[in-house]
């Protein structure tokens, strides 16, 4: 069994789904618009070029998304993507990465379970945890 989050975005699917495959080292393996549904599927026509769904591999691993009509958009809470890295440099790394131009709750630091931990939400909203175990 394997979990995979999934992940909604206001509108930004596509340009965060690039950021993270180039950050994370992960292929995007499928990405496909709201123009490419069938014909029955009611979507407004400023909303067509948007995502419906897309999928990125990292390693073993899937993480999908989709762009959220704004009145189905809520913004995450309650839930971070944890990644656990095997060096401080590769946690310090990612966390300059995907918190660019997000918000820190807690700065990348050492604590008693971790050499390197840190939470933050990216500029696209979605709330992160870098974590590299002592």
């Amino acid at each position: 069994m394997k979990f995979s989050p999934y992940l909604n975005f206001d509108g930004h699917c596509k340009e965060a789904f690039e950021f993270y495959a180039e950050v994370l080292d992960g292929e995007i393996v499928f990405m496909s618009t709201f123009e490419e549904a069938p014909e029955d599927v009611d979507v407004s026509p400023g909303f067509r070029d948007k995502i419906m769904h897309a999928q990125l591999k990292v390693g073993d691993q899937i993480i999908m998304a989709s762009d959220a009509a704004p009145q189905n958009y809520d913004i995450p809470q309650g839930i971070n993507i944890t990644i656990g890295v095997d060096t401080p440099e590769e946690a310090e790394r990612m966390y300059e990465a995907l918190s660019e131009g997000g918000s820190v709750r807690m700065p990348m630091e050492e604590t008693f379970w971790a050499q390197r931990f840190a939470v933050f939400s990216d500029r696209f909203g979605i709330p992160w945890m870098v974590n590299c175990d002592k």
